[in-house]
């Protein structure tokens, strides 16, 4: 396995042990056990668990964003909507380590910068689809923001359907573009 190999996996073995039991169970023998590799390889390419933890939020919202179409440069209004609903059904493990460290930040300060970086890509990615679609908004573009965080977050703690508010932000984006 590469040594950039051989990282991804960690950082995923850590996604799986935070979005499973949260930061408490986060150890560098729970990673390598998930990853299946000594815990002393986790030692040596991190070498803080807070950078193990700072480097897993970057890894979980490329993921996530990669697993949208948040990314893709040539989207209609309907494929951006489309990305948003996939975002809400995206890997729960995802979602919940980002939560995780959301809920963690409120307590360690130290975490605070990634929770910005959180909100700041999410945010900055939405504003690029919507400036591809010819929408310069900034109070749309939070508003879709503030709706898909509080959809996805929802459908990690209650599962229910969320048609209608997705229907709803389809139809803000449509009239919008």
């Amino acid at each position: 396995m590469s040594e950039s190999a051989g990282r991804e996996a960690l950082l995923r073995a850590t996604v799986v042990v935070v979005g499973d039991g949260g930061l408490r169970a986060l150890t560098y023998r729970a990673v390598a056990a998930e990853a299946g590799v000594s815990h002393g390889l986790v030692r040596h390419h991190f070498g803080t668990r807070d950078q193990l933890i700072a480097e897993a939020m970057e890894y979980a919202i490329g993921e996530s964003l990669r697993g949208s179409n948040m990314l893709n440069g040539h989207l209609s209004a309907a494929e951006f909507a489309a990305g948003i609903e996939s975002l809400a059904e995206r890997e729960s493990r995802i979602q919940s380590f980002q939560y995780e460290l959301l809920l963690e930040s409120r307590r360690r300060p130290e975490l605070r910068p990634l929770a910005e970086r959180h909100y700041t890509a999410y945010r900055e990615a939405i504003a690029r689809q919507l400036l591809r679609l010819g929408v310069d908004d900034a109070e749309l573009t939070e508003l879709i923001w503030y709706a898909l965080d509080g959809i996805v977050f929802k459908q990690l703690v209650a599962p229910e359907s969320v048609a209608p508010a997705l229907a709803l932000i389809r139809k803000l984006i449509a009239s919008a573009a």
